[in-house]
């Protein structure tokens, strides 16, 4: 079976994000694929990253992602070697930031990241007097993704909700999209996510995979490739969804 692994649940779940482990639920057992999901809580060191096909990481306030910070990063050189070699990883909002180098608080205190994700996350300024310290806001963009499966969709949708701004540092880690509408990772660079490998990250929620069957698919079908089971993934009625994402596309 497919093994899904979603990191932290009672921590990072905010705007919805459960809804993409619900979507990788039902897209895999619309299509009678065998699959299970566990729910890896904070300090439960029992089930490894290893056992699984596919990682899901949510978002948090400050608060949460401090509470988990030192247990995922007390397991950050085993997540390390499985994203090198090729393991599928979504984190999203306040996970996509853990991946990363750092986080730069507003007083200029960096918190250490697990530096598997390039990118470096900053806080605004406490001096700076602006309607935009939080980015929040729908989003529409174009995915630069290189996709291995559905190549016909090319447009991601959603809603983003964040102070921390995000840049990409290193010329390994390439952005998921480019903005349409919105602000994406830090309101400049025109850019919305990263992704490295089969790591993705993104401040899209929403949540994002039900609007995007196309980025839900991409994932599973990495997925699956990378467990070496011999499943496929047939096509869907995706026009509800679809209706949906084009809604999104017209906010």
């Amino acid at each position: 079976m497919i093994k899904i692994a979603h990191l932290y649940p009672h921590h990072l779940n905010l705007y919805g994000d459960i809804g993409n482990i619900i979507t990788f639920a039902n897209r895999l057992k619309w299509r009678s694929i065998d699959f299970c999901i566990d729910e890896i809580s904070l300090g439960e060191q029992v089930k490894k990253y290893k056992d699984y096909d596919l990682i899901f990481i949510g978002g948090g306030q400050d608060r949460q992602q401090e509470e988990i910070a030192a247990d995922i990063a007390s397991r950050r050189n085993e997540l390390f070697d499985l994203v090198e070699n090729n393991l599928p990883v979504l984190a999203v909002c306040g996970g996509y930031q853990l991946l990363g180098k750092y986080y730069q608080t507003s007083e200029g205190h960096e918190i250490a990241g697990l530096d598997i994700l390039g990118i470096i996350t900053k806080a605004p300024s406490q001096q700076k007097n602006s309607k935009q310290d939080r980015l929040i806001g729908n989003v529409s963009a174009k995915l630069l993704l290189e996709m291995q499966f559905n190549t016909e969709l090319k447009t991601l949708v959603g809603f983003e909700n964040h102070s921390g701004r995000t840049f990409i540092v290193d010329q390994n880690t390439k952005p998921l999209a480019q903005i349409i509408k919105g602000f994406g990772n830090n309101a400049e660079d025109v850019f919305e996510g990263a992704y490295y490998k089969n790591l993705i990250g993104t401040y899209v929620h929403g949540s994002l995979l039900p609007k995007n069957p196309h980025l839900a698919d991409e994932i599973l079908y990495r997925a699956i490739k990378y467990s070496g089971k011999n499943y496929s993934l047939n096509a869907l009625d995706d026009s509800f969804e679809l209706e949906a994402h084009n809604f999104a596309l017209k906010l």
